[in-house]
């Protein structure tokens, strides 16, 4: 076509992809399959319902891309791209913030009209939620993928650290998992809290699971040996000065 040629014009409000939907939006995004995901109304024993299940099927779907990135990071660092690795594992610590963000939400429901949604919860706990249990599935595995890269290299955690700037792509790895526990941390600080808030911290939840132990599981770490380093470095330089 010569330049001076107009194109040739395309009906833009008609959709290409294939589908039954109205526009390409609805058919790429399949609106109509995820908006019917939800209960109707009337199904619902409480109109929180939707809220309920909006929240938490959002939180899957973030959980979701986290898992991804991040058994995607172990398979990066496994083949030595540790910048690539780190986008990664920054990408699926972002999505835990948008996670933790979420829960809010249902802070919103009385306690009082939340008992009436949790009747027909049946033995649903978070505890299944399959995009947790892909990500925490995932940190042994990114434990033992950085492990082995730090060892290739002739370091100590201590030395890495001490000799960072050296070797910045691993430290800058390192600092990234660091980021991805603590994230996940904050995770089951804020859902043991909201648990609390609205169905109380002394009972049991719809798994036959006391929200005690929610709490008691507050404090783990998935990978420890990088919380305690700091310790090796704090008694390293008292001793060289």
């Amino acid at each position: 076509m010569a330049a001076h040629e107009a194109p040739e014009t395309e009906d833009f409000s008609q959709p290409i992809l294939e589908g039954g939907a109205a526009s390409d939006y609805e058919r790429y995004l399949n609106t109509d399959g995820l908006l019917a995901l939800q209960k109707t109304a009337d199904e619902w024993v409480h109109r929180d319902e939707l809220l309920f299940q909006v929240t938490h099927q959002a939180s899957e779907l973030w959980l979701k891309l986290s898992s991804s990135d991040a058994a995607e990071a172990v398979r990066l660092i496994e083949e030595g791209d540790l910048s690539g690795a780190h986008r990664l594992l920054r990408r699926s610590a972002l999505c835990i913030r948008f996670v933790i963000a979420q829960l809010e939400m249902l802070e919103h429901m009385s306690p009082w009209e939340y008992q009436e949604i949790r009747k027909v919860l049946g033995h649903g706990s978070g505890f299944d939620s399959p995009g947790w249990n892909g990500l925490r599935h995932a940190f042994p595995r990114l434990g033992q993928a950085f492990h082995a890269a730090r060892r290739a290299a002739g370091l100590s955690l201590a030395e890495l650290y001490v000799q960072g700037r050296e070797h910045e792509h691993l430290y800058q790895l390192a600092e990234a998992l660091i980021e991805l526990d603590e994230q996940a941390q904050h995770w089951r600080l804020r859902h043991y809290q909201v648990v609390a808030r609205v169905i109380g911290d002394k009972v049991v939840g719809t798994q036959g699971t006391p929200v005690e132990l929610l709490g008691r599981l507050v404090a783990k770490t998935s990978f420890p040996e990088l919380w305690e380093v700091r310790n090796e470095l704090t008694a390293l330089s008292k001793e060289s000065s």
